[in-house]
C-alpha cells in the first residue's frame, strides 16, 4: 500500500493506493476507485475491499472525503454529496496520472452511501468503464425517510447557519450513539444501529480518524439529494449490484432493487448475499468474501487491460 494524495479544487484528499502483491510498475493494471460508507474512513471498509480486490490483481485506491478523516476541508465533517461526487472524479484525475494505470480500464465500487456516491458520479463520468455496488444506498432518501420532521429539520439548518454566520461553534450531531449503552439509555431498539455501533464504535475496525459526527448543515444538502433518479437516462456502464439478504432500516436491498430496475444497462447483474445484514457486508469474512468473488469476476470482464 502507498500513502497518496491529490485534489479537489483547494482541498487534499488524503488516499491509500492498493497494489497487487506482485505489483511492477513498468506493467499495465486495471483500477478500481472505493467511494465509502458516510462517516468511514479509508482504514476502515475501503481498506477491506481494496485489500481483496489488489489480491485478485487489481489497483484499488481508497481515500477520505473532503473535510474528512485526514483529508483537508471546513467545516470539518461537513458531508456534501457534490463534494463527495467531485472527490470520485478527481480520484480518477489521480488514477490517470499514474503510468501503471491502464487509462481504459477504470472502474467504481461503491458502499452503503458511496454507492449512491459512486452511482451519481458515474452518471457523468464515462472514464468508469463499469460500475459495482455493495449494500448500495440513496443517502438523501434514507434520511428523509428516517428523519421525523424533515421541513422542522430544514428550518433548524437554516438557524444553524444564522448561528454559525455569527460567530457561533459550529454543530456536529453523532452519525450513530457513540456506544451501546448510550443507545440502550435512549431507548434504541433497531437491531441495525447496535450492528453500526459494534462495527464503528467497539470493534478492532475502530479508527481515530473516524469522529462519529456529522455537521449539522450538511443536512441541507443531503435532503435534496437523489442519487438515482437519472440513472435511466445517463447511467450507461455495466452494473454490478450486490445487496444482503437480510433486509432491515437501513433500506439496503430495497435501494439496490431500486437502482437495478432503473438502470438501463445492457449488462447488468443483482446479487443477493444470504443471510447478510447491511453492516455484515462491511467486514464479515463469510458475507464479504463471495462479494469479492462476484466483483472480481465482473470487473475482469470489463476492465481487460
Amino acid at each position: 500500500m502507498e500513502r497518496v494524495s491529490f485534489g479537489n479544487r483547494d482541498i487534499t484528499l488524503a488516499a491509500n493506493l492498493h497494489v497487487p502483491a506482485d505489483f511492477d510498475p513498468e506493467h499495465s493494471y486495471p483500477a478500481l476507485v472505493l467511494a465509502t460508507p458516510g462517516s468511514s474512513v479509508k482504514e476502515q471498509i475501503g481498506a477491506i475491499y481494496a485489500e481483496k480486490l489488489a489480491q485478485r490483481g487489481f489497483v484499488a485506491l481508497t481515500f477520505d472525503p473532503s473535510y474528512q478523516g485526514e483529508s483537508t476541508g471546513n467545516p470539518r465533517d461537513l458531508e456534501d454529496p457534490a463534494a463527495r461526487a467531485e472527490d470520485i472524479r478527481c480520484a480518477v484525475d489521480y488514477l490517470m496520472t499514474r503510468s501503471f494505470v491502464a487509462e481504459d480500464s477504470v472502474g467504481l465500487l461503491g458502499i452503503c452511501a458511496g454507492g449512491g456516491y459512486a452511482v451519481h458520479a458515474a452518471l457523468t463520468e464515462h472514464r468508469f468503464k463499469a460500475i459495482g455496488t455493495v449494500v448500495a444506498n440513496d443517502i438523501g432518501g434514507a434520511f428523509r425517510r428516517m428523519l421525523p420532521d424533515v421541513q422542522q429539520a430544514l428550518e433548524e439548518v437554516g438557524t444553524q447557519r444564522t448561528a454559525e454566520a455569527r460567530g457561533a461553534a459550529p454543530r456536529r450531531d453523532p452519525w450513530i450513539p457513540d456506544s451501546r449503552k448510550e443507545a440502550e439509555e435512549a431507548g434504541i431498539a433497531d437491531p441495525e444501529v447496535f450492528e453500526a455501533i459494534e462495527f464503528y464504535r467497539e470493534s478492532r475496525y475502530r479508527h481515530p480518524n473516524s469522529t462519529n459526527r456529522l455537521h449539522f448543515t450538511s443536512y441541507g444538502h443531503l435532503l435534496s439529494f437523489d442519487a438515482f433518479h437519472l440513472v435511466p437516462e445517463l447511467l450507461t456502464q455495466p452494473l454490478q449490484v450486490i445487496v444482503g439478504g437480510r433486509r432491515g432500516a437501513t433500506g439496503q436491498y430495497e435501494a439496490g432493487q431500486r437502482l437495478f430496475d432503473l438502470s438501463p444497462a445492457a449488462e447488468k447483474d443483482f446479487f443477493v448475499i444470504e443471510g447478510a445484514g447491511h453492516y455484515d457486508m462491511y467486514y464479515k469474512a463469510e458475507y464479504v468474501d463471495p462479494a469479492i468473488d462476484r466483483l472480481a469476476a465482473f470487473y475482469a470482464r470489463h476492465l481487460d487491460a
